[in-house]
């Protein structure tokens, strides 16, 4: 895993210092291979064109909220970014269950197994409850925190440099600390990343409740009219590309951002309307400025988050990466 890594990002510097410039974009910088560009965020204005849906909602007479979908149009763009949108999903949905049974068995560790005294396991359980997460995984967390020897686990996050002027910020919550920090550094030093002092990529970001849905499986205007009613704060569509498959348009994802306060709210309306959604891993963290990078950068910050990712200690990988 390292090896290959390293091989890739040993390449791309010599065809740097060979050419000059990048062989995908022969007009770019060679510095910063980088296109830059805004995109939807709550906190930032985008050049492309917006949708703005005004409902009336709530009791106040005369009373609307206005709520933004961004959709980008990109031309040419390359197939290795389009590929692989499912097994990104379902690698979330892994980390997902395994971040709830990290917390469970800290909980459990920590507070002991009555969740009426144990107000942090209730919490817990009424989030894997929200969550969906499967039974057997509850179940066999619940037995993993009476082992002998069991720790209860640390969250941790470490900010990174990618290729391309892409950041990164990776989630930990682990029982061993040294462990996790070594293991991230490796894979960051071997796929030819940096890691980024304490603060320095983390401001590029915003924490919020998302709720991801399939576009096959939800019509845009039913969801902005659930998403206004349920008191979210933005809709964010996926970016189309020319070059997308049939097969690419069905992996691609509305996300629905929230605060905490509405996001049970947000889940139930889409239940009852019967739209098939997944839910984050209690957060996520949004890029308020994601950026453009070439095809380059994109294949090599893929695959160190790819790598990231594999460490058990790793929750979630974010970038600021389009």
């Amino acid at each position: 895993m390292g090896s290959s890594c390293t091989i890739r990002a040993l390449g791309s510097t010599l065809q740097r210092f060979t050419s000059g410039v990048s062989s995908k974009f022969p007009n770019s910088s060679a510095r910063t291979g980088l296109l830059s560009r805004s995109l939807s965020s709550s906190s930032s204005i985008s050049p492309l064109p917006s949708l703005w849906t005004s409902t009336p909602v709530g009791s106040i007479p005369g009373e609307r909220r206005t709520i933004r979908t961004v959709s980008s149009l990109s031309m040419g763009r390359r197939s290795s970014k389009i590929a692989g949108r499912k097994g990104v999903q379902d690698a979330k949905k892994m980390k997902l269950y395994s971040k709830i049974g990290k917390e469970l068995v800290s909980a459990l560790r920590k507070g002991g197994p009555n969740p009426v005294t144990n107000t942090a396991l209730a919490s817990i359980l009424e989030k894997a409850k929200e969550l969906d997460v499967p039974k057997e995984i509850i179940d066999r967390n619940i037995k993993r925190a009476s082992e002998k020897g069991q720790e209860a686990y640390i969250e941790k996050v470490y900010e990174v440099y990618g290729y391309g002027g892409a950041s990164m910020v990776v989630e930990v919550l682990t029982d061993k600390i040294t462990r996790s920090v070594a293991a991230v550094r490796e894979v960051v030093k071997n796929c030819g990343g940096k890691m980024a002092d304490p603060g320095s990529v983390l401001f590029k970001f915003r924490r919020a409740r998302v709720v991801n849905i399939k576009v096959s499986d939800a019509d845009k205007d039913q969801l902005l009219y659930i998403a206004l009613d349920a008191g979210a704060e933005d809709v964010i569509e996926p970016p189309a590309y020319e070059d997308d498959t049939e097969e690419d348009q069905s992996e691609r994802y509305y996300k629905i951002v929230s605060d905490s306060e509405n996001y049970s709210a947000i889940l139930s309306k889409l239940r009852d309307e019967g739209i098939k959604f997944e839910t984050d891993n209690g957060s996520e963290l949004l890029p308020i400025s994601p950026i453009e990078v070439d095809d380059e950068a994109v294949d090599l910050n893929k695959e160190l988050m790819t790598n990231l990712l594999e460490l058990d200690d790793v929750d979630a990988v974010y970038t600021d990466q389009k």
